[in-house]
């Protein structure tokens, strides 16, 4: 019995000792994280079928800004072309098009828009595929796929290349600042490939606008090859599209093309009439190949000090002698003019004398 006890006595007196050690480690311990408040579902599902290049949109102004807008119709067809987006939404991928819609609209990622120009314009068929100018729907913000629109409200985010793009331009501003003091190599490198792409696209925009005339013209059709060439927000497949689009309006009339028919005739008759001869092209010829040599050929050593090397050396005595010239006045000028004239008249005498002799 009193073995028992004193071992009770010991677990007693050792008790304080572990619930302190206890409280020590509890205290010691790194206090719980908290979790990272979760992203919306449906912000993450914006922003991938945002990003999705399957989802037709373009960009128009509505109320002083660019919006990029989409139409209900081709949104539905996403959906059920590109079901694995819905896979984002989690316990909502059940959602079909119109619900989805829907719920963009109330979190504000979507406003419905509409057309501002309602009426047909002058020999057009019907209204604009993809208007460029909207405006905010008034009666129901609410999804329809019957000519609807809708514009995303956040702001997109940008992909990596254009950051590095923004850092690259002020870089490329410097290097063209810079052109003239390249090295000779370096100059003839860049202006030929400048003027090469210039050349090329110039080349291709009167291709372009040469075969379109000759269509409208002869066949009554507006075909613009690369129809995009010329867009300001466009992709880089759908900028060198080479198939034109289908042509929707009203084929012209019969005397408009006559008209441009003879307009056409008497311009190219005014140019071949009124073209430079071979003299006046070498001559211009010549002008700007001497430009364009004066631009390779500069460099800083002759900015500084070709000047210094061209100048003609200054005579001394007669820097002197002008200047003495100068402040006796324009009668010591005189006298001494008549001098020069009585020295010259006496040297024809002696020679003439000579001859005599």
């Amino acid at each position: 019995m009193k073995k028992h006890a004193g071992a009770e006595k010991k677990r007693v007196k050792r008790s304080p000792g572990s619930a302190s050690s206890t409280a020590r480690d509890s205290a010691s311990d790194p206090p719980p994280r908290k979790q990272g408040v979760k992203k919306d579902v449906f912000q993450v599902f914006a922003e991938k079928v945002r990003d999705n290049k399957g989802l037709e949109s373009r960009w128009a102004v509505m109320e002083e800004a660019r919006v990029e807008y989409f139409r209900g119709k081709d949104f539905v067809s996403f959906l059920k072309n590109h079901p694995e987006c819905k896979e984002i939404l989690e316990e909502d991928k059940d959602l079909d098009a119109e619900d989805i819609a829907n719920v963009l609209l109330g979190k504000n990622l979507l406003v419905r828009c509409d057309r501002v120009t309602k009426t047909l314009r002058p020999g057009k068929k019907k209204l604009s595929t993809w208007p460029a100018h909207l405006e905010i729907f008034r009666e129901d913000q609410g999804f329809s796929e019957t000519d609807a629109f809708f514009a995303w409200t956040f702001e997109k985010r940008h992909p990596l290349w254009q950051t590095l793009l923004s850092f690259f331009w002020p870089v490329l501003t410097l290097a063209i600042c810079l052109f003239p003091v390249y090295p000779h190599r370096c100059k003839l490198i860049v202006l030929y490939s400048c003027a090469g792409i210039l050349l090329m696209i110039l080349s291709l925009l009167f291709v372009r606008a040469v075969a379109f005339g000759a269509m409208w013209i002869l066949l009554g059709k507006r075909v613009w090859f690369f129809p995009n060439i010329l867009a300001e927000e466009a992709t880089l497949k759908e900028l060198f599209r080479f198939w034109p689009k289908k042509d929707e309006e009203e084929p012209p009339k019969w005397t408009s093309r006559l008209f441009y028919t003879v307009v056409a005739v008497v311009v190219v008759m005014l140019l071949r009439r009124h073209a430079p001869d071979e003299a006046a092209r070498a001559r211009y010829q010549r002008r700007m190949s001497n430009i364009i040599d004066d631009v390779l050929e500069w460099s800083p050593k002759l900015a500084l000090s070709g000047l210094m090397e061209n100048q003609p050396p200054v005579n001394i005595t007669d820097a002197a002698k002008n200047s003495s010239d100068a402040e006796a006045g324009p009668d010591h000028t005189e006298d001494a003019e008549l001098d020069e004239t009585q020295d010259e008249e006496v040297a024809e005498d002696l020679a003439n004398s000579d001859i005599k002799t």
